[in-house]
């Protein structure tokens, strides 16, 4: 395949970055976009040169795409995929993918058994600051580690209005913090520092309005003795410019030094012994979200499929980090640590 057609179905908050970033993207061309409303599709439509499509089904059947992007809450997942894939196309679902494992499961099985490929759209491990930090660990600058820590603090969950203007179905989440928001660490964790043995969650609600949990400390034990925290809490915020871009601030620690990761998107080195952070430069752009990570991904996506490239983030290896999150309910349900198989 040389261009790849593409439908997508959704246009709520987070959609807005997903057809940007395809607007830029070699090798793909929008030519349906779904919505519900369809004024809404229509808005899209028309910006970006595709056709506008009220009900999904007749989208599939008038497109015929090769690649559905399903911009949509979790509880369509199920369905949107499946009938995407029986409709011949390759899919990129957005996170939290599908409502539970049993539904992932049965969408994986149905993507092999047809010779296609899912993909999650879980973006935060290609945020440019990740991509690095995976750098720095790969060349050994830290040594053998010994804890890391991401503080989520984004400072958007306070009050009767949280969440409204952008996703008011955050509020109505029965399983939020972990599920919609924690799993992106879940899985940026298991892309720096592999896979954990066992998981700790304790987890809060502090906000009334909210029918979920909104805050929570969770640990990840490795056999090697290194320990991965995530402290979230979604009505505090941290330090930055944009409290949205990183939503927090890392560190990491090692027997060479300490990396830090501020809520700019800086990283500072600090080797072992000495009483200063030196800035460690690269490179990468402040646009779209999260330092372009939606294109990062999109881009990841359309390589692999034109060009047979690794693929990151597929289905059947994102059933882990559902597995994960599913271990950090029951750990907090049950006050104590979870071991992990997968």
């Amino acid at each position: 395949m040389s261009e790849l057609k593409l439908a997508a179905v959704g246009a709520g908050y987070f959609s807005q970055f997903q057809y940007e970033a395809w607007d830029r993207i070699d090798g793909v061309q929008l030519i349906g976009v779904c919505n519900q409303t369809l004024g809404k599709a229509e808005a899209v439509a028309t910006r970006y040169g595709a056709r506008a499509f009220a009900d999904f089904g007749e989208m599939l059947e008038t497109t015929r795409p090769d690649l559905v992007d399903i911009i949509t809450p979790p509880s369509t997942h199920f369905d949107y995929v499946s009938r995407a894939l029986e409709a011949g196309a390759h899919v990129i679902c957005q996170k939290p993918f599908c409502e539970n494992l049993e539904q992932a499961r049965a969408v994986t099985a149905k993507a092999a058994e047809l010779g296609l490929t899912i993909t999650v759209h879980e973006n935060f491990r290609f945020q440019p600051w990740y991509r690095e930090i995976k750098t720095l660990l790969q060349d050994d600058t830290l040594g053998q580690l010994y804890q890391a820590r991401f503080s989520l603090r984004p400072g958007d969950g306070q009050g009767p209005e949280a969440y409204l203007a952008r996703q008011p179905y955050f509020q109505q989440m029965p399983r939020f913090f972990v599920h919609e928001t924690g799993v992106h660490w879940v899985d940026t964790f298991r892309f720096l520092f592999g896979k954990p043995s066992w998981v700790f969650g304790d987890l809060r609600r502090l906000n009334p309005v909210i029918k979920g949990e909104d805050a929570g400390l969770i640990l990840f034990g490795y056999d090697n003795g290194f320990r991965a925290e995530l402290d979230g809490n979604r009505l505090s915020d941290h330090v930055a410019e944009n409290r949205r871009l990183t939503m927090g601030e890392m560190r990491i620690e090692g027997e060479k030094g300490t990396l830090e990761l501020s809520g700019n998107g800086e990283l500072s080195l600090r080797a072992f012994g000495t009483n200063s952070f030196a800035p460690h430069a690269y490179e990468w752009e402040n646009r779209n979200f999260g330092g372009d990570c939606v294109f990062a991904l999109q881009s990841h996506v359309i390589s692999h499929l034109i060009e047979g490239t690794p693929l990151e983030n597929s289905a059947a290896d994102y059933l882990d980090v559902i597995m994960y999150e599913q271990a950090i309910y029951r750990s907090a349900q049950g006050g104590h640590r979870i071991a992990l198989s997968g």
